[in-house]
């Protein structure tokens, strides 16, 4: 993991208004003290020691905490019996690793074992057994997912964790396995199948008042990098069109200075930590929106007072400050050298900010917008079916930075744009920009470079 400029961290700390001033200066004299005396940062040891545990503390909590989910992942839905098999006392065939890294689930390279490193190099591994994936979980090398065994080393049950869906890996060591790339969203991930694995989705039916064969249908239609966080308050599975719900997975960095997350603006990044804690991932803690106490908007939330969440005890509460921290602290990623036209793209930043009129909503240098970035579907000239999905109805204005680290699975929320010059024509023909073929794929190139 790169190095983290603390003095950064406590600057934006500071701008948010969140810094937790639990400690004082030395005591001045009153010929010291004056209205707008302000002590050095690097004569605060103290805070930086606050900052830098917060950070360890939200890193810890995003790469591992499950929040109590395991009662619903696997005491529940009875997963990892799947992911286990028969022979090492599940049920069925078992996921083995193959299987695991092909549904985009990744390895974490730095919590193998040297000599586990060595026999996979040299292929001695069995990727195609069962008790290997097992063998993963003890290890807490799987992203994202973590086992809880019992004293015979039987895996006991599972849950989930943040970076399940917001973190990747960089395949230095081979495709799937390497070191963790944290708020990357994996697109790689098919979150539908995994959970269509599940043997007990019954409750999954229930709550949707279908069966467990539709709701297979529906968790196998959703495809790799998407996931439906809306589905169990509103019940739609589907848009008018016929096509899944199902949204792509953002990116969880370059999040300081941005207001409202997720596509529809839903809150900031700490509600949504709550939110997805406690109604998606099924966490036990605490949660509050009195907006889903709606019953012909949000009928399930309202039947099952997903609205109105209370947990005793509380395991989400008390970790939401420092993983907010450390999500901020996240900055995107630098697009590799190469990875685009520097020359191109320096034309195209002159198109991004004059005649295409981009940095209009996209301000550099945070490329979002700030303030209340929510625009209507007509604004956007796309359809609402999504935004209405949202409180507000309505769309926010999505942050590019980063952006060529999670092109794959399209773009918009939905991926309606395959590719770059899909979403440039689109705004060229919708603006009436009149843009020349040179300066879209400048405009292109410029944009993979942020």
């Amino acid at each position: 993991m790169k190095n983290i400029n603390i003095k950064y961290v406590l600057a934006l700390f500071i701008v948010l208004g969140v810094f937790v001033a639990g400690c004082t200066a030395p005591k001045q004299t009153a010929a010291q003290e004056t209205p707008t005396q302000q002590v050095p940062v690097d004569t605060q040891p103290v805070e930086d020691q606050n900052a830098q545990k917060m950070i360890q503390d939200g890193k810890e909590i995003f790469r591992h905490d499950t929040f109590g989910d395991e009662a619903y992942w696997g005491d529940t839905l009875k997963l990892h019996q799947a992911i286990a098999g028969t022979a090492n006392g599940g049920v069925g065939g078992g996921v083995d690793p193959a299987t695991a890294l092909a549904v985009g689930l990744k390895v974490d390279v730095d919590a193998l074992p040297k000599d586990l490193v060595d026999n996979l190099k040299a292929g001695k591994v069995n990727l195609s057994d069962p008790a290997t994936t097992v063998a993963l979980l003890q290890l807490d090398a799987v992203v994202g997912v973590k086992g809880f065994f019992d004293e015979k080393k039987n895996l006991k049950s599972i849950g989930i964790t943040c970076a399940i869906c917001h973190s990747t890996v960089d395949n230095s060591f081979t495709a799937g396995i390497g070191h963790r790339l944290d708020g990357w969203p994996n697109r790689d991930l098919n979150v539908g199948v995994i959970v269509s694995l599940a043997p007990n989705l019954q409750p999954v039916a229930d709550r949707l008042h279908t069966n467990v064969t539709t709701v297979k249908a529906v968790l196998n239609s959703w495809g790799p990098g998407k996931y439906d966080a809306e589905i169990n308050m509103d019940g739609k599975a589907f848009r008018p069109d016929g096509k899944p719900a199902a949204t792509l997975l953002p990116a969880a960095f370059g999040l300081a200075g941005v207001n409202l997350h997720t596509y529809g603006g839903w809150g900031s990044v700490t509600h949504w930590n709550a939110y997805v804690a406690n109604t998606q991932m099924r966490g036990k803690g605490t949660f509050y929106d009195p907006r889903l106490n709606n019953k012909t908007k949000y009928p399930l939330a309202v039947e099952t007072g997903d609205w109105n969440i209370r947990n005793d005890p509380d395991m989400v509460t008390s970790k939401l400050p420092a993983l907010q921290f450390y999500q901020l602290s996240l900055k995107a990623p630098v697009p590799p050298k190469g990875s685009f036209d520097e020359q191109a793209a320096a034309r195209g930043q002159a198109v991004f900010n004059g005649k295409a009129n981009c940095d209009r909503c996209h301000v550099p240098p945070i490329f979002a917008e700030p303030g209340w970035p929510m625009h209507n579907a007509s604004e956007m000239g796309i359809d609402d079916f999504q935004a209405k999905r949202s409180p507000d109805e309505m769309y926010r204005t999505t942050p590019l930075k980063g952006l060529f680290s999670h092109m794959k699975g399209g773009f918009y929320h939905d991926g309606r744009f395959a590719t770059l010059m899909d979403v440039v024509n689109h705004y060229n023909n919708l603006f009436g920009l009149g843009l020349a073929d040179q300066e879209k794929n400048d405009l292109i190139e410029y944009l993979k470079s942020i």
